[in-house]
């Protein structure tokens, strides 16, 4: 399948094409530098409007005194449920330490104690304080900020912005040589155009934009996952959607991108209390406020429908220097009306992060060739069920560096595409929020057989909302449909409950669901559906 639009009107060039500019993308363009290639960095925005920005808690690795890199994978698999490929965890383990060097060689700055060392604490699901952060809570801001200057301090790195990546070329053999993409802005590369590349990598974050309430920003469309779906790759545990426990709740009509309290909060000590002032945390889980994501998400939303709220409570107010910790966090609050150190927060679960993605391998490789995807847009295997906290950023560092390396020793000669003539697809700009709604309602937090059927039942009718009109948001909002069929599809198969899947209808972990669902479309719009035994990749 492919997106309708326009002929393509211009052409660019480059050893090797990366789409996303978050952590993922542009350590994988430094590092395919080091090689010696050229690269052409597309992003959707402008250079500095990816997820990674945003990220308040820090990043995971085994640095301090009595941890280990066993110690960090002993969590990883914890938090996965089951489904975590070992293999790729221990990569992630392994390689981390040296990545997070990596970082700070290229220029990142992270919080140190008075004694000099690099500062750590703790997030939920740690066992260990191994969690280095920046600013206190703006951790992802300074991780842009250094790879961003080292990127703009090299020439032979070509960033083309406000460009929104739509589908893979293909040469006569199906390997994939290039991606169109649409560029909004004047001069000679505006409107749709052609890249052409040895390699493509696909960076593009998250699909938090699915739901109707997200941390993710208004750019996470997951236009990388729905484009190597239309190219023909495999894709897997996209039913996995982690929900972030505690995000600031705006009111029933907030929608889009809602500010985050970072779980780091809680790793300092903070409260969650229902609406008579109870910890009801302490009930639920050993670790109480710092149990797994999916856990103190689906204990919020339980309470929520128990007590007929809205929302549940964060309490900080004994924490003491809060609004230097936390400056980020309580700037928001601030902003929002709410004094945190005198006042609870009011927070519910939203959107946050996706498990799944492109299958790939331990070198990034997805099933086609010359198509490789790293980070949120990427299902490595290193989550399972469920991501650890701060893995995430981690993710990015060490298998971007792999892709580069492996493109560097895999990289073909140029060739020419030939022309997509498979079936072009295009939805109304304006069912977007019908998608965003029918998601949250019936496959958020707690999902059922029946608020799945419903909500495919939506999807069926939307999908006749057609457009002859190419522009960003119908290509925005079609993507967002393929996502939100692959997700339900996954969700009503999985008929069990795991990790940060929760069925209603199946609310044990069944050892015969110990495996990946993995989904392709072909040519025709056809789902297929397969599995994968966990650990084999």
């Amino acid at each position: 399948m492919r997106l309708l639009a326009p002929a393509p009107g211009w052409t660019a060039q480059a050893d090797v094409i990366v789409v996303g500019s978050g952590i993922a993308g542009l350590t994988t363009a430094l590092q395919c530098r080091t090689f010696g290639l050229s690269v052409l960095l597309v992003t959707k925005a402008s250079v500095d409007e990816g997820s990674t920005k945003w990220a308040q808690g820090g990043i995971a690795a085994a640095l301090g005194d009595g941890d280990s890199p066993e110690a960090h994978e002993k969590d990883t698999l914890v938090a996965g449920a089951g489904l975590c490929d070992v293999d790729a965890v221990r990569v992630l383990v392994t390689e981390g330490p040296e990545a997070v060097r990596k970082l700070i060689e290229r220029g990142a700055i992270f919080d140190k104690e008075a004694s000099g060392e690099i500062a750590l604490t703790r997030e939920g699901g740690h066992l260990r304080n191994r969690i280095i952060h920046a600013g206190g809570d703006a951790t992802g801001a300074e991780v842009s900020r250094a790879l961003l200057a080292a990127v703009h301090n090299d020439p032979e790195i070509e960033v083309v912005e406000n460009a929104l990546v739509l589908d893979a070329l293909k040469n006569d053999i199906g390997d994939i040589c290039g991606v169109t993409l649409h560029v909004i802005g004047a001069g000679s590369r505006d409107g749709v155009g052609r890249a052409i590349a040895k390699a493509v990598v696909l960076a593009t974050g998250g699909l938090g934009q699915v739901f109707a309430q997200t941390t993710n920003p208004s750019v996470s469309t997951g236009d990388g996952v729905a484009l190597a779906l239309r190219a023909g790759a495999k894709v897997a545990d996209v039913e996995f959607i982690q929900f972030h426990p505690t995000v600031l709740w705006l009111g029933n009509n907030s929608e889009g991108q809602q500010p985050l309290i970072s779980e780091a909060v809680r790793g300092e000590g903070a409260y969650l209390l229902d609406d008579q002032g109870n910890r009801f945390m302490k009930e639920i889980h050993p670790l109480a406020e710092l149990a797994p994501r999916d856990v103190v998400a689906i204990s919020i939303m339980r309470v929520m429908n128990k007590n007929h709220a809205q929302h549940v409570w964060l309490d900080v107010r004994h924490l003491e220097g809060f609004e230097k910790r936390f400056p980020t966090i309580y700037t928001s609050c601030i902003a929002h009306g709410i004094n945190p150190l005198t006042e609870l927060i009011p927070v519910a679960p939203a959107s946050h992060y996706a498990s799944g993605g492109v299958r790939v391998d331990l070198n990034g490789r997805t099933s086609v060739n010359g198509l490789y995807a790293c980070g949120e847009t990427a299902c490595s295997g290193v989550h399972g069920a469920n991501r650890l906290a701060s893995n995430s950023l981690l993710e990015g560092l060490v298998f971007s560096a792999r892709i580069a390396s492996d493109i560097a020793a895999n990289l073909p000669e140029f060739t020419e595409p030939v022309e997509n003539v498979s079936r072009a697809i295009l939805l109304d700009p304006s069912v977007r929020h019908d998608i965003q709604v029918s998601m949250s309602r019936g496959a958020g937090v707690l999902r059922s057989s029946d608020s799945l059927v419903r909500t495919s039942s939506d999807l069926t009718r939307i999908e006749d909302r057609t457009s002859a009109q190419p522009c960003v948001e119908a290509w925005e909002t079609t993507n967002l449909f393929q996502l939100a069929q692959a997700i339900l599809k996954a969700a009503l198969i999985r008929q069990e409950t795991r990790g940060s899947h929760w069925r209603e209808d199946f609310p044990e972990t069944s050892d015969q669901w110990r495996k990946r669902i993995v989904q392709q479309l072909d040519q025709t719009g056809y789902w297929t559906t397969g599995y994968q035994e966990v650990g084999n990749q």
